[in-house]
């Protein structure tokens, strides 16, 4: 009887959504907290509306520049630990060889049962360096170019959130009627943009959404309390 071939459906993305969910929450809460507490003490949505477009540009360059920064320090961890790795290997064989059973062993693996992969790994050091890179020091290699994808990332992102609870001051006739609006698209974004974020992270996307919109919700009300305080 054929059977149906094993198909593995793992997400391997991981970086970009956490990149798109940096961003975007951010962009969803500051904006909206920069723009209802101005709605407080000021009549005129020409003003909110281009301190929101300064703050999206701002935030953006800020945030997309301390994302590129992160990676490059990732990047640079990595070269320097792939370094002393090699030395390692080279100078302080016997040792790095027994690290190679103590990973295993953590595994529920005797050092009898390894033998073999130890003996191949000793004769390959390419091979050796990686695995211990990626098994004792838990360490993957970045992917080229990661720097500059993730700086890109979250600020669109961010600009893409930002964009929604000043979307409403433009349309709206005035400022009291904007306010509801904006709470009301940024609250559905909030939303939505968890629904979505549980589709491609495995979690269930109902329950994504209601955390993304909890904690988004609480951190917009806190945003918007502060700089109502302070406005």
């Amino acid at each position: 009887m054929p059977q149906t071939p094993h198909v593995e459906r793992h997400f391997r993305a991981s970086n970009t959504v956490r990149d798109i969910v940096i961003g975007m929450a951010d962009g969803l809460t500051v904006p909206f907290a920069l723009a209802a507490g101005l709605s407080g003490t000021v009549a005129s949505s020409h003003i909110i509306t281009t301190a929101g477009i300064a703050e999206i540009a701002a935030g953006s360059i800020a945030m997309g520049l301390g994302g590129y920064l992160a990676a490059r320090g990732d990047a640079e961890h990595y070269a320097h630990e792939l370094q002393r790795e090699q030395q390692e290997v080279q100078t302080a064989p016997d040792q790095e060889a027994a690290e190679i059973v103590e990973v295993f062993e953590a595994y529920g693996v005797s050092a009898e049962q390894c033998a073999t992969v130890v003996t191949a790994l000793r004769a390959d050091r390419e091979a050796w360096v990686r695995f211990m890179m990626r098994f004792e020091l838990g360490l993957e290699r970045p992917q080229s170019g990661r720097a500059t994808q993730s700086a890109a990332t979250i600020a669109c992102a961010y600009i893409a959130g930002g964009l929604i609870p000043i979307a409403p001051y433009f349309l709206a006739s005035g400022v009291t009627e904007a306010l509801p609006y904006s709470v009301a698209v940024t609250l559905i974004a909030l939303a939505v943009f968890g629904y979505v974020k549980g589709g491609y992270t495995g979690i269930a996307p109902l329950r994504s959404a209601l955390q993304t919109l909890l904690i988004g919700g609480i951190a917009a009300a806190a945003a918007f309390g502060l700089a109502k305080t302070i406005s």
